[in-house]
C-alpha cells in the first residue's frame, strides 16, 4: 500500500515568479530616462525618479486594486429627498488623485514654465499611468483646460487658473468635460444641448450630455448651441446640472462617468459664439497628447509583467525567457513600447517649443497609431502569463480592458485618421514639418530610406484618389512608422532601430512575435527589463 508524504503541502507554490514590486518604474525604463534628458527635461529628473519608485510600490498597487475593485456609486439624493448629485469614491481612489495632484500632473507646465516642462510632465504621467489609469482623465483635462482658458476666456482664465493649478487636492479645483450627446458622437455638430444668451454676457444651457466625464470636478468645458452656432462655455457644478447615472464601463472602472441634464445652469462662453469648436479643440489636442502617453504606459506596465514572469516560469525544461518562440514575443513587444515611448516624448517636446505645425499633425497621427497599437500589445502581454494573466490578481485584464480607451477618447481611430486628412488641407504647413523630421535620420538606414519614397509616392496621390478617406487609416499608419523608425534610428542603440525597421518597415500587418531571424532580441529584452 502506498504511503502519503504529508510533509509537503499540496498549496506550496512553485514555479511562480517572485513578487515584482517594490521596482522603480523609472530607474526600470531605460528608453523613458534616455528621452526625458534627450528632450530637455533632465533637470526635473529627481521629481520623477520619486514618482517612479512610488508607482512601483507594493502599497500603490494595493491602492490601485481596492480602488478598481470598490467602483464608485452616484448617489443623487439624501434620506430627506434632496438632489445631492455626491459620488461615492474609495479612500484608495482619492489617494491616488491626490499623489497625482500633489506632484503636479495636472498643472506643471503652467505654473512656472521653462524648457522641457512638458517633457517632465509627460514623464511623471508616463509613470503615474502605469499606477492608475483612472485617476488620470481628470488630471488630463484639468491640464488641457488651461489653454483653452487662456485663448479664448482670459477673464475666466484669471479666475480659475489659480486653483485649476493649485498642488493641494483640497483646495485646488479640476476641471472636466461634457460634449458628447446620444444623437451625436463624435459629430459634436449634432449636438442639441442648447444656450440661451441671458444678456448680462452669461447664458443658460439646457440639454443633455451622453458622456460626462469624472463628475467630481469643480469646472466644466461644455459644448451647446447658441444663437450663431455650436459654441463652448465654462459651467460651474452646482444646482442645474443633475447627474442622471453612472457609466457601467468595460474598463476604468475606478473613474466615474456619468450621464448629465443640464436644466437653466448658467454658463460663461469661451471665445466666440459659433466657433466652439475651435475652442475645444485647444482642449482636446493636449488631452490627445495624454491619449498618446497613456497607451505608451500600458505598452510599458505589459512588457514589465510580460519579461518578469518569463524569467522566471519554466516550461519544457527551461525558463520561458530561453524559448526561442517566447524570445521573438517580448523583443517584439518592447521595441513597440520603445517607440511609443520615445514618440510620446518628442512630440511632448513640440509643446514645450510651440512648434505648431510639427505639434498639431504629429498628435493626431501618432493619438492614432499608438493608441491602435495598445490593445493588441495587451493581449499579447496577457497571453505571455497564460492562464496566470487570465485572473484578476495579475492585473493583467484590467490592462487589456482599459486599452481601447485611448482610441476611444477624444476621436474614434476614424475621427483621428479623418483629422489627418483635413490637416493636410486646411493647415499645410504641417505635413511638411512631419516629413522633415522623418527625413532627419535619412541616409542612415536604407529600409527607413525607401519607405519615405513610398511614402512621398502615395501622399503625392492621396487627395487625388477617388476616394482618399477609404484609405485614410493605412496612410496614417505610414506616417506612424515613419517617425517612430526615424526616432529611433537617431536615437535608440542599433539592435533596436534594427528589429523596428526590419519588422515594421514594408510589410506590415502581422501580429506580435513575427520578427524576422536575426535580430538581438536578448539584447532588447534586457534593455527592457535589467535582469
Amino acid at each position: 500500500m502506498a504511503t502519503i508524504d504529508t510533509t509537503r503541502s499540496t498549496h506550496e507554490v512553485l514555479n511562480q515568479p517572485p513578487r515584482l514590486e517594490p521596482l522603480n518604474l523609472f530607474e526600470a525604463d531605460l528608453a523613458l530616462r534616455e528621452g526625458l534628458e534627450r528632450e530637455l527635461g533632465g533637470w526635473g529628473a529627481d521629481r520623477v525618479r520619486e514618482l517612479g519608485a512610488l508607482a512601483g510600490a507594493q502599497e500603490t498597487r494595493e491602492h490601485m486594486w481596492r480602488a478598481e475593485h470598490n467602483e464608485p456609486r452616484l448617489r443623487t439624493h439624501d434620506r430627506y429627498g434632496h438632489r445631492i448629485d455626491e459620488v461615492e469614491l474609495d479612500p484608495s481612489w482619492h489617494w491616488l488623485l491626490r499623489v497625482a495632484v500633489e506632484r503636479e500632473l495636472h498643472s506643471l507646465p503652467w505654473g512656472d514654465p521653462q524648457p522641457g516642462g512638458h517633457v517632465v510632465r509627460a514623464a511623471l504621467f508616463h509613470l503615474w499611468s502605469q499606477a492608475s489609469g483612472g485617476v488620470m482623465c481628470p488630471v488630463s483635462m484639468t491640464y488641457a483646460a488651461i489653454p483653452a482658458l487662456r485663448d479664448g476666456a482670459p477673464e475666466l482664465a484669471a479666475q480659475w487658473e489659480p486653483r485649476l493649478t493649485l498642488a493641494d487636492y483640497e483646495r485646488g479645483a479640476l476641471a472636466g468635460m461634457a460634449m458628447t450627446e446620444k444623437q451625436g458622437g463624435s459629430d459634436v455638430r449634432a449636438n442639441t444641448t442648447r444656450a440661451d444668451a441671458l444678456g448680462d454676457g452669461s447664458y443658460e444651457l439646457w440639454g443633455h450630455k451622453w458622456f460626462c466625464s469624472y463628475p467630481p470636478c469643480d469646472v466644466f468645458l461644455v459644448l451647446a448651441q447658441a444663437r450663431a452656432g455650436l459654441s463652448c462655455f465654462l459651467i460651474e457644478r452646482g444646482p442645474g446640472m443633475e447627474f442622471q447615472r453612472l457609466k457601467d464601463k468595460l474598463g476604468t472602472r475606478s473613474l466615474p462617468s456619468s450621464e448629465v441634464e443640464f436644466s437653466g445652469i448658467r454658463g460663461q462662453l469661451i471665445g466666440e459664439e459659433g466657433r466652439g469648436i475651435p475652442a475645444i479643440i485647444r482642449m482636446v489636442n493636449h488631452t490627445r497628447l495624454d491619449c498618446l502617453i497613456g497607451a505608451a504606459a500600458g505598452m510599458r506596465r505589459g512588457v514589465i509583467e510580460a519579461v518578469h514572469h518569463a524569467r522566471y516560469r519554466h516550461a519544457f525544461g527551461a525558463p520561458l525567457i530561453e524559448q526561442p518562440a517566447m524570445l521573438n514575443v517580448l523583443s517584439d513587444l518592447a521595441i513597440e513600447s520603445e517607440a511609443a515611448t520615445t514618440t510620446a516624448m518628442r512630440i511632448a517636446r513640440s509643446y514645450d517649443d510651440d512648434d505648431a505645425p510639427f505639434r498639431r499633425f504629429a498628435t493626431a497621427v501618432m493619438k492614432y497609431w499608438t493608441c491602435k497599437r495598445a490593445p493588441a500589445h495587451a493581449a499579447e502581454a496577457l497571453e505571455c502569463l497564460g492562464g496566470n494573466g487570465f485572473v484578476e490578481d495579475s492585473g493583467m485584464p484590467q490592462l487589456y480592458r482599459d486599452s481601447p480607451l485611448g482610441s476611444i477618447w477624444e476621436g474614434s481611430g476614424n475621427v483621428s485618421a479623418l483629422d489627418v486628412l483635413r490637416a493636410m488641407v486646411k493647415e499645410p504647413d504641417g505635413l511638411p514639418a512631419f516629413i522633415a523630421e522623418c527625413e532627419l535620420a535619412g541616409g542612415a538606414d536604407a529600409r527607413l530610406d525607401a519607405h519615405l519614397g513610398r511614402l512621398r509616392n502615395s501622399l503625392a496621390s492621396l487627395l487625388d484618389a477617388a476616394d482618399p478617406q477609404f484609405v485614410a487609416r493605412r496612410v496614417v499608419e505610414d506616417l506612424a512608422v515613419a517617425l517612430q523608425a526615424s526616432l529611433l534610428v537617431r536615437h535608440a542603440p542599433a539592435v533596436v532601430a534594427d528589429a523596428f525597421c526590419a519588422g515594421r518597415l514594408g510589410d506590415g500587418g502581422r501580429v506580435y512575435g513575427t520578427l524576422p531571424a536575426g535580430v538581438d532580441a536578448r539584447a532588447m529584452i534586457d534593455r527592457a527589463l535589467a535582469a
